[in-house]
């Protein structure tokens, strides 16, 4: 892969968004793994003839995981991203909303999907979008989060974030690739709390873990 991490990261750069399928597959190998886990879960909160939001829908690994769920009961799915660089690339076959996730006129809908998406937010940002998107959630949906946390305390702190870093190297990243990656990341990139989801929201449940990422489904 040439992609050229940009020393403060962004989405709205050409090599990123060229390069993104390979590079987060390489920097996240669990990354199909939690795919498949969101689609299975979604299929399951998703009726016929319902609403669906895909934020920062990126390449558009959400609808071609849905695909044959969203035709087969005919979802009004509506991806949201606010990089044009990164749509030029989208996969998916729908039509894309070119906007800021955190400032979008939101609908009632069943089923939300936030993959890997929040930690790019400010605290205050994230916060208030939480709000608004489960305000309009319908009964008996669902919002699904895919996110970045702080890890556990102590030593255990040190085994998960090596865990991070086994699985990139496992997966051909150089180190100084991941060297690059982490400190283009300074304040640009901020993780939720370890268990901000589960406090923060009775009716959460943590679906997915691998080091310092976890996925979440929250019911209404």
């Amino acid at each position: 892969m040439n992609m050229e991490i940009p020393t403060n990261w962004t989405f709205k750069n050409q090599s990123v968004a060229q390069n993104f399928d390979a590079h987060v597959r390489e920097q996240l190998p669990w990354y199909e793994l939690a795919t498949g886990i969101m689609a299975h879960c979604v299929r399951h909160y998703l009726p016929q003839n319902g609403i669906m939001y895909d934020l920062g829908c990126s390449t558009g690994n959400v609808e071609i995981a849905l695909d044959e769920t969203l035709t087969k009961r005919n979802i009004e799915y509506i991806p949201i991203d606010n990089s044009e660089e990164m749509l030029d690339q989208y996969k998916g076959c729908r039509d894309v909303k070119i906007a800021d996730i955190e400032s979008y006129a939101y609908k009632n809908h069943d089923v939300c999907v936030s993959f890997l998406v929040l930690m790019f937010l400010s605290l205050d940002e994230r916060e208030a979008l939480l709000e608004t998107l489960l305000s309009k959630l319908n009964e008996g949906g669902c919002l699904i989060v895919f996110d970045k946390t702080e890890i556990a305390s102590g030593y255990l702190s040190t085994v998960l974030h090596r865990a991070t870093l086994a699985g990139k190297v496992a997966s051909g990243v150089s180190a100084e690739e991941i060297i690059a990656k982490e400190l283009s990341l300074a304040g640009v990139q901020r993780p939720f709390a370890q268990n901000y989801f589960t406090k923060r929201f009775p009716n959460c449940v943590e679906i997915f873990r691998f080091g310092e990422f976890a996925g979440w489904l929250i019911e209404k």
